[in-house]
């Protein structure tokens, strides 16, 4: 737990284990740092207070693992590598950034595409799934209910990317049975750093978007610039272990349907640099039909001003993510205040969040990748 008012000019005096009274969620190293950050904790303490008073709802997953992923963690009774090694995971392939190991591998040659989930077939999504989606998947129970897995699996730590891709859509109103997406959809996906290890985790859009042709823009300035422009299709599903299962086929292909003789394609193509930048370059090949932006941390990030404003002059639906409510209210009054639009995607909970919570945030509130959600389907003022 980091002290709140550790950047305020003075170095900490030790750990930060005085809490806040009123809200609880942040935490000083000393009487002397709390009064100096006062001035810019007052405004946030009382939404932070209401935030904490629900954060039994943030650790709500159908999971085996949930209370050692979340609770057990944040009191650091766990951590995000010992919950790895018992899935038999840490350290592997897409795994390889999900917990403080991933940190010296920042440098790491990630043009190799990692293909495989290194667990058996019983506990992924390696295979087309036996029926298509006939409703909207609104929970992780009901996605391993759909893709037949079992709920001690830890593949939603890694598909919580596609899976809140497919609810960003919903939210957007361009989900299938809302709109009727045609057979192509195309996605700006800005600021991508951990993806770059995870990309083959895109290839479940197969699954979730069936006789559809999914091309994602990856944008951002993580993207190393030997890798701008490279395109990658994920033609089958990520591997599993299992030496005879049908996903080492090299037959295997993407089912399509007869009637619309549509293959389900999913592209992926990597742009190095800020959106604002690269935009021209991009819409020359692909024009959105939804922008994400995952983690965005709107508020904290000055770059993040050029490309609201592209947004809006594109008038294009855009879906943004962070890790916590509080960082979506910066988030949202940011953006309101740069368009002088009012949201119509009001924050909310995103059922799709990586069900295993940040260690070491600055706030004792839990924080998830992907936690909450917000955005415009339309900008108008």
């Amino acid at each position: 737990m980091e002290c709140a008012g550790k950047r305020q000019g003075t170095r900490c005096t030790g750990p930060a284990t005085r809490r806040c009274a009123r809200c609880g969620a942040v935490a000083y190293c000393s009487v002397s740092h709390q009064i100096v950050h006062w001035p810019d904790h007052k405004e946030e303490c009382g939404r932070l207070e209401q935030h904490m008073k629900h954060m039994d709802i943030l650790n709500e997953f159908p999971f085996t693992f949930t209370q050692e992923a979340t609770v057990q963690v944040c009191e650091k009774l766990e951590t995000r590598c010992s919950v790895l090694k018992k899935r038999g995971v840490h350290q592997m392939g897409m795994w390889l950034y999900e917990c403080c190991c991933g940190n010296s591998v920042i440098s790491f040659d990630c043009s190799r595409l990692n293909n495989s989930w290194d667990l058996s077939n019983t506990f992924c999504p390696c295979t087309e799934p036996l029926s298509m989606i006939s409703k909207h998947l609104t929970s992780w129970k009901e996605y391993y209910e759909w893709r037949s897995i079992p709920l001690h699996s830890p593949v939603s730590l890694l598909l919580h990317r596609p899976l809140t891709i497919y609810y960003a859509t919903q939210v957007a109103g361009l989900g299938r049975w809302t709109s009727g997406i045609s057979h192509k959809l195309h996605i700006h996906y800005l600021g991508p750093e951990k993806e770059l290890l995870q990309l083959s985790v895109f290839s479940e859009l197969h699954a979730l978007f069936p006789n559809v042709h999914v091309h994602i823009e990856l944008v951002g300035p993580a993207i190393p610039q030997h890798r701008d422009g490279e395109m990658i299709e994920l033609c089958n599903y990520a591997h599993c272990l299992d030496r005879d299962c049908i996903c080492k086929s090299s037959s295997e292909t993407v089912s399509w349907d007869a009637h619309t003789s549509k293959p389900s394609t999913v592209t992926l193509q990597l742009r190095s640099g800020f959106y604002h930048d690269r935009y021209k370059d991009i819409a020359q090949d692909s024009s959105p039909h939804l922008i994400v932006a995952p983690n965005a941390g709107i508020a904290a990030y000055s770059s993040w001003l050029p490309t609201i404003e592209l947004i809006k002059d594109m008038n294009i639906p855009a879906v943004f993510s962070d890790y916590c409510k509080e960082a979506c209210h910066l988030g949202a009054s940011c953006l309101t205040g740069v368009t002088g639009c009012p949201l119509n995607i009001p924050i909310q909970l995103n059922p799709f969040r990586q069900p295993m919570v940040v260690e070491d945030s600055v706030l004792l509130l839990p924080c998830y990748s992907n936690c909450f959600l917000y955005g415009m389907s339309k900008w108008s003022v």
